[in-house]
């Protein structure tokens, strides 16, 4: 009995012990999934929190608020962030969220939970204080001549830049706001998190990430290739972009501030990846090759498709992609077809520029010959034109990667499928080809 007494003060001194130093650890947090059932997991109990050593580790708490009545989503551990430091008590700052969300330090700090406005209607006033720091010598040295510091500093930049009287960074203009992210009811929607690196690309990199139960895509822009961001983006928001055979748009959002800015695209995930990455591991049938041939090219269609009025939305302009190859194309679990990554792409409005039209933009594995060349004319059809000879570039890669049955070679099944379907598809898209026999 005794030895179990010591055992348990020894644990409670240990918990104890950076708060009295100064900082407020966390080793463990309360735990909560109202999800459990689906994903697998405890309903409640106790979280034991692991991360890298020279991070910080927090609490977290999500709920909902119907009409007053409470509903915990989940509570748990969370990494670093620091919108968390030195807070003691987990509290939602944000005014009217879809979701609240909270963290906190120390351990089981998320056990309780509240929401700003809630606690200061009721007359509570709330105080997130750092845990109280011994004193000493240092610290008041520190604390004392801190302030001059920075104000000696403030008013030599001001000098400095008073005289130059120019951006201190060259080429970035970071008094250029990349504007205010669109409205999206899943914006505001916490935690997310990121997993893990599925691709990577000249413009920026394709995260697999959780947004509460299901996963997402989340498409990351340095802030140097905002332009590529911004385009993208308005093309998803274009009237008319709500496509089976096109990727599904959810959000856009900034993070971070200067050159640290992060521009995220939040899209719909798919876990097979993209076209290239199936045809680099697996042969497929003709049927196969059939319906991704047909469900990529009804998205390149509805693409090139100039729709007068969409749902009362308004038009749909003719929207060339000029980047299209297989890694660009992604897979659903039935092997339909989804096109993506509008970086480059460009509208085509009556009446309106299409904007940006230099025309050797893409991957030159793709490219057409006029645009090699440099001799592309600078209209709308021609552009379209260029979308369909990358296409017929894909409908190449997959004929060579699918795989023979009952005596027919591919050949043989390309001049069988002029008399299906399938080039009636192209033929609406404005790709034809002739099939020589002997």
């Amino acid at each position: 009995m005794i030895a179990r007494v010591c055992n348990l003060l020894q644990h409670s001194l240990k918990l104890a012990l950076p708060v009295f130093l100064g900082e407020a650890e966390t080793r463990e947090c309360v735990y909560y999934n109202d999800n459990w059932r689906t994903e697998r997991t405890n309903q409640s109990g106790f979280e034991r929190c692991e991360g890298e050593k020279d991070k910080r580790l927090h609490c977290y708490a999500s709920w909902l608020n119907s009409s007053g009545t409470i509903k915990l989503v989940k509570k748990g551990c969370w990494l670093d962030d620091f919108n968390c430091y030195d807070r003691q008590e987990c509290v939602s700052m944000e005014e009217n969220p879809q979701v609240f969300f909270c963290c906190c330090e120390g351990n089981y700090c998320n056990e309780r939970f509240t929401h700003l406005p809630d606690m200061i209607g009721s007359g509570n006033r709330v105080k997130i204080r750092p845990p109280p720091r011994v004193p000493s010598l240092l610290n008041v040295l520190v604390y004392s001549l801190l302030p001059l510091c920075v104000l000696s500093l403030a008013l030599l930049l001001a000098l400095w830049m008073y005289r130059h009287r120019k951006p201190p960074y060259g080429h970035v203009d970071l008094s250029e706001d990349p504007g205010p992210a669109p409205p999206s009811p899943l914006v505001g929607l916490k935690p997310l998190q990121l997993l893990e690196i599925k691709a990577r690309g000249r413009f920026g990199c394709v995260w697999k990430a959780q947004l509460m139960s299901k996963y997402v895509a989340v498409k990351i822009f340095p802030f140097q290739n905002k332009q590529s961001w911004q385009n993208e983006r308005d093309i998803f928001l274009t009237p008319g972009m709500r496509h089976e055979n096109l990727l599904r748009y959810i959000a856009a959002e900034k993070h971070g501030t200067n050159l640290e800015t992060e521009l995220w695209i939040i899209t719909e995930f798919h876990e097979r990846g993209s076209l290239t990455d199936h045809l680099k591991g697996n042969a497929i049938s003709w049927n196969e090759l059939c319906h991704i041939a047909e469900t990529m090219s009804r998205g390149l269609a509805y693409l090139h498709e100039d729709i007068p009025s969409y749902k009362g939305e308004g038009p749909k302009p003719t929207i060339a992609h000029r980047d299209f190859k297989s890694k660009n194309v992604l897979l659903r679990d039935d092997l339909t077809a989804v096109i993506g990554d509008f970086g480059l792409a460009v509208r085509f409005e009556p009446g309106k520029p299409p904007g940006d039209t230099h025309g050797q933009v893409g991957t030159r594995r793709y490219m057409a010959p006029e645009v090699l060349e440099g001799a592309i004319n600078f209209q709308r059809d021609s552009f379209l034109r260029i979308d369909m000879y990358a296409m017929g570039l894909v409908l190449w890669e997959l004929v060579a990667r699918c795989s023979e049955a009952d005596g027919e070679s591919n050949g043989e099944r390309m001049y069988l499928a002029t008399q299906g379907k399938l080039p009636g598809v192209l033929k609406r898209v404005g790709l034809e080809f002739d099939v020589i026999s002997d």
